[in-house]
């Protein structure tokens, strides 16, 4: 099993940043992929960013070029550096980690932007 606890959401101006930590413990090893996923207010789940083990970064066209994902493998923490914040971005922000084939989730953090 796997354990994600997500911080750093809250409410920021438009404009501003965040950055979004996911820590996983317990049974760590074997990460094919980390990520962040977010559900807006009355809409679906989507894909923010992916950071396959070994691959290429994956970024929705709405985030790109204002937020970076990383990683810090020693910390097993996924960070989501997001700059330029546009009230569009106001969701539910979601960890997830895929580990031999299975998905592992966070319970979500919210992040609100408003003037």
């Amino acid at each position: 099993q796997v354990q994600l606890v997500e911080s750093g959401g809250g409410l920021v101006q438009p404009g501003g940043s965040l950055r979004l930590s996911c820590a996983a413990s317990g049974s760590v090893f074997g990460i094919n992929a980390m990520g962040w996923y977010r559900r807006p207010p009355g809409k679906e789940r989507e894909l923010v960013a992916r950071l396959p083990s070994g691959g290429s970064t994956n970024y929705a066209d709405s985030v790109k070029g204002r937020f970076t994902i990383s990683r810090d493998n020693a910390k097993n923490t996924v960070y989501l550096q997001m700059n330029n914040l546009k009230p569009e971005d106001t969701a539910v922000y979601y960890c997830n980690i895929l580990r031999y084939g299975m998905n592992y989730w966070g319970k979500g953090i919210l992040v609100t932007v408003s003037s």
